[in-house]
C-alpha cells in the first residue's frame, strides 16, 4: 500500500517581517483574494521546504493573471491601518503589524442607546471603541446600575478570547458609537496563522485583565471597610 502523499502547506512573509501559516491551499488562496498575498511575496512551501515568489508556484499561477505585480487587495471598509492606533493595545505596533492585523477586524457602527450584547449572551468577541462612548450596566431588581463608561482607545470583552464563559453585564452605546470587533474564532486563528503578532496583543491582554481583578478586589475591600464601619456607628 502506497503511503499517502502529505497535504501541501504554505506560508507567507509579511511586510511586518513576520510569518503567516502554515495553512491549506485553499485558505491561502482567501488570502491572494484579500489583498494579503501579492505576485511578489515570499511564500514557503512546507512540503517543497523553500522559498519562492508566489507568482512562480505553479498553483498559484492562474491567480495573478490579471494582477500587476506587488497590487494588493481592499482593506476593510471604513478603516485605515493609522486608525488602530487610537486603540490602546495597538498603538505601540508598527505600521506593517497595523496592516496585517486590519485584515483580522471587523468594524461595528452602533446608533446612540443601542444594546451590543446582554448579560448571559455567549461571550464570543472582544471590542475596541474608534469613537465614541459605551457604558456597562447591571439591571438589578429592574433598577439600572452603570458599573463604568468607556471611551475611545479602550476595549472590553477581553475574557472571550481566553473563556467561552457567557456576558456577565450589558453593554449599551451612550452615542453613536463606532467600533472594531476581533470575533474569538478569528483571534484563535490569529494564534494559529501569525503567533508573533498575537503574542504581544495576548500579553496586553493579560495585563488588562490583571490590572482589572486588582482594582475589583481593591473596591471590595473598601467597600467592606465601609460596610464595617457602618455598623459599628
Amino acid at each position: 500500500m502506497q503511503a499517502s502523499q502529505a497535504v501541501p502547506l504554505f506560508r507567507y512573509w509579511g511586510p511586518d517581517a513576520i510569518a503567516y501559516g502554515p495553512v491549506e491551499l485553499p485558505e491561502f488562496v482567501s488570502w491572494i483574494k484579500h489583498g494579503r498575498v501579492t505576485a511578489d511575496t515570499w511564500v514557503f512551501l512546507d512540503h517543497q521546504g523553500e522559498w519562492r515568489r508566489a507568482r512562480e508556484i505553479e498553483e498559484l499561477k492562474m491567480f495573478f493573471r490579471d494582477r500587476t505585480d506587488g497590487e494588493s487587495g481592499p482593506t476593510p471598509p471604513g478603516i485605515h491601518p493609522e486608525n488602530l492606533r487610537r486603540i490602546k493595545y495597538f498603538s505601540e505596533m508598527e505600521p506593517e503589524q497595523l496592516t496585517s492585523l486590519l485584515h483580522y477586524l471587523e468594524l461595528v457602527s452602533l446608533p446612540k442607546f443601542a444594546v451590543l450584547f446582554k448579560e448571559g449572551d455567549p461571550a464570543d468577541a472582544l471590542y475596541s471603541i474608534l469613537d465614541g462612548e459605551m457604558r456597562v450596566r447591571k439591571i438589578i431588581d429592574g433598577r439600572e446600575t452603570t458599573l463604568f463608561t468607556l471611551g475611545p482607545g479602550e476595549s472590553f470583552g477581553e475574557t472571550a478570547l481566553l473563556s467561552e464563559k457567557p456576558r456577565v453585564a450589558d453593554v449599551v452605546a451612550n452615542e453613536d458609537t463606532s467600533l472594531l470587533k476581533l470575533p474569538a474564532e478569528v483571534f484563535r486563528r490569529l494564534t494559529r496563522e501569525a503567533p508573533a503578532l498575537a503574542t504581544p496583543f495576548l500579553i496586553a491582554i493579560s495585563r488588562t485583565i490583571t490590572a482589572r481583578a486588582l482594582d475589583l478586589g481593591r473596591r471590595f475591600e473598601e467597600a467592606v471597610r465601609l460596610g464595617t464601619g457602618a455598623g459599628v456607628v
